[in-house]
């Protein structure tokens, strides 16, 4: 996925979080040429980081970089409860001294020209403990010599519910001044990663579930950074170059069966775009082998057609 959105215009990419032991564990082998891996094509790609140990964070993230990754991503973000109660993902926004811990091991292990960000949301919840909180693992990591912070708007408790409070990002991109502030949450279309640019002051946007089978997203984000008009929505012909394409890269990754069970996930997504987005849905839920695959292709994606607008089923 991450090599898809490049080709569609994604400035930088992160790489699907990953567990500070999984890392340790597969740093050699078949499965660190499917996880750990960065292709030319790929770059600028950020590695995302997950744990409960400062000192596994540390040397977790050293493997990553030698694997080729570009800079390293802290994942303080997680509303999964399993993650929290695991003491990693949301869990580090209600400790704020384990959080910095974690700063500061990952952050002497990498060289001072290696970026390191952290993903954060604005809270445990809407307390004002959580609030403080918040602010200390902010100012606390850019003192640490952090280089961007990624805000999402919702707090852990909310998870994906209600709407991600850009007003919170409008204060802390206030707070923070010069220093880098991306901002993420309801990012579906690229007028919303604009809009929420031009309320809230941050440096950028991190686009996450807006672009899950939709990487057109990224090349209507560069025509408006361009003054360019956005580009029609995709046809269904173009559709189906995109799915042949990206079950291609995901078969090369992680061999047929993980990566055709891997893309069909994605091609669920993917049919929000087509005119007969039910149908096509359940029929790709229905794939078990690629001649399954295939023949969803021939049936729905054989006859050129426009595309749908995603964002309603999106939301």
């Amino acid at each position: 996925m991450r090599v898809m959105a490049r080709r569609f215009g994604a400035g930088f990419t992160f790489a699907e979080v990953m567990l500070d032991r999984f890392v340790l564990s597969v740093s050699r082998g078949r499965k660190a040429t499917r996880y750990l891996r960065v292709s030319d094509e790929d770059r600028p790609a950020a590695a995302q980081l997950m744990g409960s140990e400062p000192e596994e964070f540390a040397q977790a993230a050293g493997v990553l970089l030698e694997a080729g990754f570009d800079w390293i991503d802290l994942n303080f973000g997680c509303p999964v409860r399993k993650v929290i109660g695991k003491c990693r993902g949301g869990w580090y926004l209600g400790n704020p001294q384990a959080a910095l811990e974690v700063i500061d091991r990952v952050r002497e292990v990498l060289p001072p020209d290696v970026a390191l960000t952290v993903k954060m949301r604005r809270g445990v919840d809407d307390s004002p403990a959580s609030r403080e909180a918040f602010f200390t693992i902010l100012e606390g990591a850019f003192a640490r010599g952090v280089n961007a912070v990624t805000v999402h708007g919702r707090t852990v408790k909310q998870r994906y519910d209600g709407p991600s409070d850009w007003g919170f990002l409008r204060q802390v991109k206030a707070w923070a001044g010069t220093r880098l502030i991306f901002g993420s949450g309801d990012l579906f279309t690229a007028e919303a990663c604009f809009r929420m640019m031009r309320e809230t002051g941050t440096d950028a946007v991190t686009v996450a579930r807006g672009a899950i089978g939709n990487p057109w997203i990224f090349s209507r984000i560069r025509a408006l950074a361009e003054n360019r008009p956005l580009p029609p929505l995709p046809t269904v012909r173009e559709q189906r170059e995109v799915l042949v394409e990206h079950l291609r890269l995901s078969l090369e990754t992680y061999g047929e069966k993980l990566g055709l069970r891997t893309m069909r996930n994605h091609a669920i997504k993917y049919a929000r775009l087509h005119p007969q987005y039910l149908d096509v849905r359940n029929a790709f839920v229905r794939v078990k082998r690629l001649d399954d695959w295939q023949t969803v292709l021939e049936r729905f994606y054989q006859d050129d057609a426009p595309g749908r607008d995603p964002v309603p089923d999106m939301t």
